[in-house]
């Protein structure tokens, strides 16, 4: 129970459900217990006067006593109908109490779980796929609210059922009482043992879940890619694979939890043997009557359900401790992006990078070495190099995706680390190699970050990236749905959104990260021609691996293995016949071939 020890919280914020679903399951069990003693008392009154009935064979005193049985019978009869009917309707209030409990515990740590991953480092989620991410937040959610409902709301019911009757029970005759308990150490012990099996076999079943799940998210991602390749009789093999572990680990657990209801019927037949047994004793001993037997038995028949839903609720419990497990395994993560002194100023766009190095925690790849950077506010540079040079990296530590290793990374002369994340990155514009965008209408994908700007904005937007008229020859305009992650739009359409998307905020820093990849020659020169007007007022820089893209740039460095090989203008470093002439070469002949 150490790992959902953490829910406390939620009892606490939810106490009064809590507090109410105990006396209303306390009421309703009231009702549940007593319909028994009248049972007793109508057969004690059958029993002592039946034979004075049938004395009296023949007479009106027969008929009047007849009569009274009936009257008798039909007042006990009225009462177990009355206790019945109220026993449903506090039962009731019980599932509204409890139960109703814990759907808002269920929402509230859906909200913890998905507001705590987003603001967990990029690293985070480079090391943990999304399909696990999902898991935990649905299926492992799930079984933690069988334990704040149906287990709470049974287990409830249990003692306070055992408690009622087992009070009663000794009050009557301790004897017997202590003969019908006979069974329950061995199902205690049984109970224990089987726990400590379904914790087990529950944390493998998650587990083998998540893995599942994350393939099926990556082959309905990759669909496009899976039916290219004609690999969809691979993908289903291996999805037979994962289902087939997954079944075989529920199964394991099903055989375990076949155990505790045979175990348990047993138990209870063999409690009424015993009740049967030493309860004949006890009458022909003259210190119970048959209505005290008959009471018995129907208290072991109500012990059955308490004693079924124990096993059930323990199974119930030893799974939730294993998803809460898992759970807590995220939530103990930190965030190791904080702001130092968190300020909310506004920026200029002045940038400084000093003798930064930077090392990806989870590969262990050096990607920046003793890298220095001088950008003025209003100035625009291209990163130029090869794939893996280190030019991305640099985008991500500009945006406080990861921190430096070592050195310092300033905006206006401040050091990144003492800006509010939030407002530094609000006052940005980024359009990522790697383009995602939502299942939403291209004017809300537009407007993503950015909700309150107008339909104006959005449209000039659009024009700045060469979009617009691809927009309005939709049938839907700029209310088109473009499907999960862009779907229904080409590679450079995709492109060409997520950078109308960075310009119309309006940012103080504009980071393009090799955002022209996917757009032929003649669209690239009609966005940078668009771009050259939007940067004149703002820090801009461009990440690329074509020269051609660089030539808005006044200043442009080139990349090689996290290392700074050529800094220039583009006239500066044509004429020093290095790196990057040898770049522009080639590309040029490319493109004229």
């Amino acid at each position: 129970m150490k790992n959902l020890a953490y829910l406390n919280k939620y009892l606490l914020k939810y106490k009064w459900y809590l507090i109410l679903g105990a006396i209303f399951t306390l009421i309703s069990n009231l009702f549940g217990v007593v319909p028994a003693q009248v049972v007793r008392h109508a057969l004690d009154l059958v029993k002592e006067n039946i034979d004075i009935y049938f004395m009296y064979a023949g007479t009106d005193i027969q008929k009047n006593m007849y009569d009274v049985f009936l009257y008798s019978l039909s007042v006990y009869g009225g009462l177990i109908l009355a206790m019945a009917i109220l026993k449903g309707v506090f039962l009731f209030l019980v599932r509204q109490t409890i139960i109703v409990m814990s759907r808002h515990i269920e929402f509230d740590m859906k909200n913890e779980i998905f507001t705590h991953y987003q603001t967990l480092p990029l690293s985070f989620y480079r090391q943990h796929s999304t399909g696990d991410l999902m898991t935990r937040v649905s299926e492992d959610v799930s079984k933690v609210r069988m334990y704040f409902g149906p287990s709470i709301m049974y287990l409830l019911n249990m003692l306070t059922l055992v408690v009622l009757i087992l009070s009663y029970m000794f009050s009557v005759n301790a004897r017997l009482t202590w003969w019908v308990l006979v069974p329950m150490p061995v199902l205690s012990l049984s109970i224990f043992f089987v726990s400590s099996i379904v914790n087990k076999r529950s944390a493998l079943i998650q587990k083998s879940l998540s893995k599942l799940s994350n393939y099926v998210q990556e082959a309905f991602s990759g669909i496009r890619v899976l039916k290219a390749f004609a690999m969809e009789k691979g993908s289903w093999e291996r999805f037979k694979v994962e289902s087939d572990m997954y079944r075989d680990k529920q199964l394991d657990l099903t055989r375990v939890d076949a155990m505790f209801f045979p175990l348990i019927m047993f138990l209870i037949g063999l409690s009424t043997v015993i009740c049967v047994y030493v309860g004949g004793q006890e009458i022909m001993n003259g210190t119970l009557t048959p209505g005290n037997i008959t009471e018995f038995i129907m208290y072991v028949f109500m012990l059955t359900w308490p004693l079924i839903a124990l096993g059930w609720t323990t199974s119930q419990i030893q799974q939730a401790e294993a998803s809460q497990e898992r759970i807590n395994e995220f939530l103990n993560i930190k965030n190791d992006i904080l702001s130092e002194k968190n300020l909310e100023t506004e920026i200029d766009g002045a940038l400084s990078f000093k003798n930064v190095n930077f090392i990806y925690p989870d590969s262990g790849i050096h990607a920046l070495k003793n890298f220095n950077m001088e950008i003025e506010s209003g100035e625009s540079v291209a990163i130029l190099g090869t794939t893996g040079s280190g030019k991305s990296t640099m985008a991500n530590l500009l945006l406080r995706m990861y921190d430096a290793t070592e050195g310092e990374i300033s905006v206006d002369g401040i050091n990144i680390k003492d800006y509010n994340t939030q407002k530094l990155r609000s006052q940005m514009g980024y359009v990522p190699q790697d383009v995602f965008l939502f299942s939403d209408s291209i004017e809300n994908n537009v407007k993503f970050g950015s909700p309150e700007l107008s339909y104006d904005a959005v449209i000039q937007a659009t024009k700045d990236a060469d979009l617009y008229q691809n927009i309005v020859d939709f049938k839907e305009g700029f209310d088109t749905q473009i499907g999960e992650r862009g779907v229904t739009l080409s590679g450079g359409q995709k492109q060409r959104l997520s950078i109308a998307r960075a310009i119309v905020r309006q940012p103080k820093i504009l980071i393009l990260d090799d955002c022209l990849s996917a757009v032929d020659t003649n669209t690239e020169n009609v966005i940078l021609g668009n771009l050259e007007r939007i940067m004149k007022t703002r820090t801009s820089i461009i990440i690329s691996h074509r020269v051609s893209s660089a030539k808005l740039a006044k200043k442009i460095i080139v990349l090689d293995d996290g290392v700074i090989v050529e800094a220039g203008t583009h006239e500066q470093l044509l004429s020093s016949k290095g790196v990057y002439k040898e770049l522009y070469d080639k590309q040029l002949s490319n493109e004229e071939a």
